[in-house]
C-alpha cells in the first residue's frame, strides 16, 4: 500500500506527542486490532534527543482476526517499516529494556486519522534526527516484534527482509550459493591472504590479519572471575603463539605429534592451540572438569607427547598419573602457577613453567609449509561402548569454520561474538576459538562458572552482538525467567544461536519473551567438525526444525533396513521422500570432515556407505526443504509396530506447564517389544505425585494417542546430559536394564 493508504477499521484512537519528551512506555498502550505503527528508542545508542538513544522503526498486524496488510513506505529515506505478521503482540514485552515511544501509536484507526497520525510519525522523525546529529540511524536497524500466542512444533516465526536488518545477512533468503556453491570455490570466497605456509589454521587464525594490517584490533577480550577483563589484540596473540611453537621445538616435538590441553578457558589455552598449529603439531583440548581416568584414556590412545594444564589441575589429578599411567608423555607445560620451585621431572615427564618456556624463545615463527589434508585438530567424542573416539581434523576445515560461520551465525567484522561453549567440546574449538578469530571479529571469553546474572552482565557490558550457546544454559536460563533477562540491556544482540540438541518449542518461545529474539538452531556433530543444518538469519524459523542444510552439504534422509522397507534396494541408502523417517546422511567433501578415528580405521569405514556418511541420526525432511531431527538410531523405540522418536514425545511432555525436563527411553516389553516410559523433572514449586504422573500421561495421550503416549512417568531431579547438553538416554536405559554406564566422562556438570 502507498503512504496515502491506510486501513480502515471501526474506531480511531491515536497517541502522537508533540515534542522529544518521552510519553509512556508501549506497554501502557492498549493492544491493537488492526494495523499498528511505532516508533521506538533504542537505549543501546546515545545522541541529542532528551531521551539518549537511537530510533528504531515497527509495524504489525494485532489482531486475530485481521488479514496482514501490505507494507507502507515511508517518504523519507531510511524510513522503511518492518512488516510482522504476529497475532496480538504484547508490544512492550518485544522491545529491550526501557526503550519509550517517540512517536506515533495507533490503535484502531480509521484510514484518514491513521494517515495523519503516520504523516506525524514522520515529522516527529525528522525533527527528532536534526535534533541530534550525533545520533547514526542505522537504516532498518530493528528489532522484530514476535507472536506471544503459544505456538505449537512446525509454526513459522515470520522474518523480517533483508533490508530491515540490523546487518544485512551474509546469506540471503535467495542467495544463488544455495544452489551452485562448491567447496572447490571456497578459497575464492574467504580470499584468504596467499602465504608461503600453505593451509595452516594457526597463520590464518593470526598472522593474516597482522600482515593486513589489523595488528591492533582487539582479538580476544577475557572477562576474569572477578569481572576484570584484559583485551588482547591479534598482534599479541602472534608473538605468543609464535613463542609457544618456538618452545615446542626446543622441546623437539615433532610435526604431527599430539599435544594435549587440560585447561579451563583462559589465554594460555588459545596460545596452546594456535601456536601447536603454526608448529604443524596436532592439538587436543580436553574439559578441565575430567577427573584423571578420562584423561589418561584419551592422552594414551593419542600417544600424547606434551600435556598443558594448571598447577592445581596437576596436583590434584595429574600427578599421581605420571609414569606408567602416561607412558607417552614427555612434557608437562604448567600455566597459573603460585609455587616458587616446581621439581624439574615427576616419574621420568619434565615440568616447566609457562612465564619460564616462553620468555626464553623467540616471538618470530616462520610458519612450515602446511598441507590442508594433515592433521589439525583431534576431538575426543563418547562412545557408547564406554571407549571415547577420536575424531581427526586437517588444516582444510578452517574453510567450513569460516564459511559456516559467516552463514549459520552471520558472522560480520563489527561483531562482538560470545561463543559460550568450552573448548573442550568441538563447537568450543570451530566456533570458540578459530572461526570468529579466522573472520577477524573480537571474541568474549568467559574465565568464570557458569552464572547467569554473571553471563547476563557480560552481554550488557561488552555490547555482545552474536551469542552461541548451549542448551544447557538455555534451560537454566529459562528456570530462572524472562524477568531477570529482561532487568539487563540485552538491546545489543542481534542473533542468538545454540547447538547440542533440538530446541523444542517452548525455548524458543522464551527466548523470543526474554530477548526480543528466537534462537536459532542449527546441527552438526564432532565428526562433521562444523555446522551442516542451520535456521540462517534470512530464513523463517519452523519451531522445532533444525532448519535447510547450508550451501556445499548436500544432506538428505535416507532408507536403514532397520526401519525402512525399499523394495529392490538392496542394501543401497535410497533418498526417502519428504515426510517419511530415515536415517539422516550427508555426501563427503565438505572440508571439515573429520578424516578417520584415532588409531580405528574399522569404526572410522563403518560410518561411510553407499556413498554417504551416515550419522546415526534419524530424521525427517518437509516439503519446504526444512530438517526435523527425530532421535539417534539407537535412542528410537519400536513399540507395537510403531516407530516412535523420544524427541516428539519428549517435547509434548514439555508443553505441560508442571514439566521442567523430559526425557524417553524404550524398556522391553514381551507383548509390545518395547513401552515408553519417560523421566520427568517438575518446575519448581510443583509436588511430585501419583496424581500429577497420571495426568501427565493422560496429556500426551491426548495429543499423541496412546501408542505413542508414555506408560509410565519416573520423576527425577535432573536429567543425565552431556556438557553439549545431550540427554544421555542410555544411562536411564542402563540403570533400568542394571547394564554397564559406559563413558561418563562427558556428564554434564555445568555449562
Amino acid at each position: 500500500m502507498s503512504p496515502k493508504t491506510t486501513p480502515s477499521a471501526p474506531s480511531m484512537r491515536a497517541h502522537v506527542p508533540v515534542s522529544c519528551v518521552a510519553p509512556p512506555p508501549l506497554s501502557r498502550c492498549e493492544p491493537a486490532s488492526t494495523l499498528a505503527w511505532w516508533w521506538w528508542a533504542d537505549p543501546s545508542a546515545s545522541g541529542g534527543c532528551p531521551s539518549g538513544r537511537a530510533e528504531r522503526w515497527g509495524v504489525g498486524v494485532a489482531d486475530a482476526g485481521a488479514e496482514e496488510e501490505e507494507e507502507p513506505e515511508p517518504e523519507e529515506e531510511g524510513g522503511r517499516f518492518m512488516r510482522c505478521a504476529a497475532l496480538r503482540p504484547r508490544l512492550g514485552q518485544h522491545t529491550p529494556l526501557g526503550a519509550t515511544l517517540l512517536t506515533a501509536f495507533v490503535v484502531g484507526a480509521k484510514s484518514r486519522d491513521a494517515h495523519h497520525a503516520h504523516e506525524a510519525a514522520l515529522s516527529m522523525r525528522k525533527a527528532w534526527r536534526s535534533a541530534s546529529n550525533r545520533v547514526g540511524v542505522q537504516a532498518g536497524a530493528h528489532r522484530a516484534c514476535f507472536p506471544s500466542m503459544p505456538l505449537s512444533a512446525g509454526a513459522s516465526i515470520p522474518t523480517i527482509e533483508p533490508s530491515e536488518f540490523r546487518l544485512r545477512p551474509n546469506l540471503a533468503r535467495d542467495d544463488a550459493r544455495w544452489r551452485a556453491f562448491n567447496w572447490d570455490n571456497a578459497q575464492a570466497e574467504l580470499a584468504l591472504a596467499p602465504a608461503e605456509c600453505g593451509t595452516n589454521i594457526g597463520f590464518e587464525t593470526v598472522d593474516r590479519h597482522v600482515l593486513a594490517g589489523r595488528a591492533e584490533q582487539i582479538a580476544l577480550r577475557l572477562v576474569s572471575d572477578n569481572g576484570s577483563v584484559h583485551t588482547v589484540a591479534y598482534e599479541q596473540l602472534r608473538e605468543a603463539t609464535c613463542r609457544f611453537a618456538r618452545a615446542l621445538e626446543s622441546l623437539h616435538v615433532l610435526p604431527g605429534e599430539l599435544v594435549f590441553s587440560y585447561l579451563p578457558k583462559s589465554l594460555e589455552l588459545f596460545v596452546a592451540c594456535l601456536g601447536t598449529l603454526k608448529y604443524k603439531g596436532a592439538f587436543s583440548p580436553l574439559f578441565s572438569a575430567f577427573g584423571p581416568e578420562p584423561v589418561a584414556k584419551r592422552v594414551n590412545k593419542g600417544q600424547g607427547r606434551v600435556l598443558v594444564t594448571t598447577e592445581a589441575l596437576f596436583n590434584r589429578k595429574i600427578a599421581k598419573l605420571c609414569g606408567t599411567a602416561l607412558p607417552s608423555l614427555r612434557h608437562i607445560v604448567l600455566t597459573q602457577t603460585t609455587s616458587r620451585e616446581l621439581p624439574h621431572t615427576i616419574e621420568g615427564v619434565c615440568l616447566h613453567r609457562w612465564e619460564d618456556l616462553l620468555s626464553g624463545v623467540s616471538a618470530q615463527f616462520d610458519v612450515p609449509l602446511t598441507g590442508g589434508s594433515e592433521t589439525a585438530l583431534v576431538h575426543f567424542t563418547s562412545g557408547t561402548t564406554g571407549e571415547p573416539k577420536g575424531a581427526m581434523h586437517v588444516h582444510d576445515a578452517i574453510y567450513s569454520h569460516v564459511l559456516t560461520a559467516r552463514w549459520a551465525l552471520d558472522l560480520q567484522s563489527s561483531d562482538v561474538f560470545w561463543c559460550t561453549a568450552d573448548p573442550g567440546w568441538v563447537t568450543g574449538t570451530s566456533y570458540g576459538i578459530v572461526a570468529p578469530l579466522a573472520c577477524g571479529v573480537t571474541s568474549v571469553v568467559d574465565e568464570g562458572e557458569f552464572d547467569i546474572d554473571r553471563w547476563y552482565s557480560i552481554i550488557a557490558n561488552h555490547r555482545v552482538s552474536v551469542w552461541y550457546t548451549s542448551p544447557t544454559a538455555i534451560r537454566m536460563m529459562m528456570r530462572a525467567g524472562t524477568a531477570l533477562a529482561r532487568s539487563f540491556d540485552l538491546s545489543s544482540l542481534r542473533l542468538v544461536a545454540s547447538v547440542g540438541e533440538p530446541l523444542n518449542p517452548e525455548a524458543i518461545r522464551w527466548s523470543i519473551e526474554a530477548f526480543g529474539l528466537p534462537i536459532h538452531d542449527n546441527w552438526w556433530q564432532t565428526e562433521t567438525g562444523g555446522i551442516m543444518i542451520a535456521n540462517v538469519a534470512s530464513m523463517p524459523i519452523k519451531l522445532g526444525s533444525m532448519g535447510k542444510p547450508l550451501p556445499g552439504i548436500h544432506a538428505a534422509i535416507v532408507a536403514t533396513s532397520d526401519f525402512s522397507s525399499v523394495p529392490g534396494a538392496s542394501g543401497a541408502r535410497a533418498e526417502l521422500e519428504p515426510g517419511q523417517v530415515g536415517e539422516l546422511a550427508i555426501r563427503p567433501g565438505w572440508p571439515s570432515m573429520f578424516r578417520g578415528y584415532l588409531g580405528e580405521a574399522k569404526r572410522y569405514d563403518a560410518c561411510f556407505h553407499d556413498g554417504w556418511y551416515l550419522t546415526g541420526d534419524l530424521a525427517k525432511r518437509d516439503a519446504d526443504g526444512y530438517f526435523w531431527f527425530v532421535g539417534r538410531s539407537d535412542d528410537v523405540i519400536k513399540s507395537a509396530g510403531h516407530l516412535i522418536g523420544p524427541f516428539e514425545v519428549e517435547s509434548t511432555l514439555l508443553e505441560h506447564p508442571a514439566v521442567a525436563e523430559a526425557a524417553v527411553i524404550g524398556v522391553p516389553d514381551a507383548l509390545v517389544g518395547e513401552q515408553v516410559q519417560a523421566w520427568v523433572s517438575v518446575k519448581p514449586g510443583t509436588v511430585e505425585t501419583p496424581e500429577l504422573a497420571q495426568q501427565l500421561i493422560g496429556f500426551a495421550r491426548q495429543r499423541l494417542g496412546a501408542a505413542v503416549a508414555p506408560k509410565k512417568i519416573t520423576w527425577i531431579t535432573t536429567l543425565p546430559r552431556t556438557r553439549s547438553g545431550k540427554i544421555m538416554r542410555r544411562l536411564l536405559r542402563a540403570q533400568v536394564l542394571g547394564l554397564p554406564l559406559g563413558d561418563t566422562s562427558t556428564l554434564e556438570v555445568a555449562p
